[in-house]
């Protein structure tokens, strides 16, 4: 239970963070620090990372970026030490138009080395940072103030009360499967990826790139663009093979594979009987890019 909370804990700050970029910092697709300078990124598995030089350059007043990277590192040898691990050299393009490898810092990255620099420009970064860190401590003591942030940005974007439950309780599954599959010597990410597709696919007949893309969506998060319904039978989906996985003590890839695929069909037979009864499909190809905050809140509720 107590891995779980801190999991949830774990996705609220990711989204938080995401959302403070988004909200505050982002433009389109160049990041905006002070002054209107951008800071050239790159999507890297599955998230947004940044060149350190152009967050230095932005940040302080040295003329030569690369020279003050190794003077920081030298003032920080905690940040020395972790190089490697917290920057990763990716293409990026340069002042000539061309593409060339460059150190880049995911956000958590970029924020731990804004810690390391004296800069006045720094300051209103190490602020918030600061705020963040003691909110976490807070959280941690209390998970459902956590929650409750992630529900206040949620509704900021305009999503109705009744489908920010849902969307946080399908967190909560997601996170128990997941454990479920941790537990059971599933590997890494990828097969995660795998497994979760084979639930959707037998339950909505699309793996989630599939239905990324029949809902017209990019590097959105594909249940942020579901409806009531649709975010219902993706949490039966992986509810039910939760249940699965547990009843037959699935071990490994091939197992709980097999418990996926079954815990898919079952939501995936339940979706049809509804969309029978009910006389519509379930799936939409709708999305929330296009709507308004109002017509966002005026969303019919199921």
């Amino acid at each position: 239970m107590k891995a779980l909370t801190l999991c949830i804990i774990n996705k609220c700050f990711q989204y938080i963070r995401r959302e403070v970029y988004n909200n505050t910092m982002i433009d389109n697709n160049t990041l905006i620090i002070f002054q209107g300078k951008n800071i050239r990124r790159t999507w890297f598995n599955e998230e947004w990372w940044f060149s350190i030089l152009d967050i230095i350059s932005i940040l302080t007043d040295s003329n030569d970026p690369k020279q003050y990277i190794k003077k920081m590192r030298t003032r920080d040898p905690f940040l020395n030490e972790n190089w490697g691990t917290i920057c990763t050299p990716l293409e990026l393009i340069a002042l000539d138009g061309k593409k060339r490898e460059v150190n880049c810092v995911n956000t958590e990255g970029a924020f731990r080395i804004v810690q390391s620099i004296p800069s006045s420009k720094a300051e209103p970064f190490k602020l918030w940072l600061a705020k963040v860190g003691y909110e976490r401590v807070k959280e941690i003591e209390n998970p459902e103030l956590a929650q409750n942030r992630m529900k206040e940005l949620y509704k900021a974007k305009g999503y109705s009360d009744n489908w920010i439950e849902k969307r946080v309780r399908g967190i909560i599954i997601r996170d128990e499967l997941t454990d479920e599959w941790k537990k059971r010597d599933v590997g890494a990410e990828k097969e995660y990826a795998i497994l979760t597709a084979e639930i959707s696919k037998a339950t909505f007949g699309m793996t989630p790139s599939e239905y990324k893309e029949f809902k017209s969506l990019k590097k959105e998060n594909l249940r942020d663009h579901m409806n009531d319904l649709e975010l219902i039978f993706t949490m039966l989906g992986e509810r039910v093979s939760t249940e699965i996985t547990r009843s037959k003590d699935a071990q490994g890839f091939i197992e709980n594979k097999e418990a996926a695929n079954e815990g898919g069909e079952v939501a995936g037979s339940a979706r049809k009987d509804a969309e029978k009864r009910i006389g519509k499909k379930i799936i939409s190809d709708e999305n929330y890019l296009s709507l308004t905050e109002k017509k966002k809140k005026e969303l019919p509720q199921n």
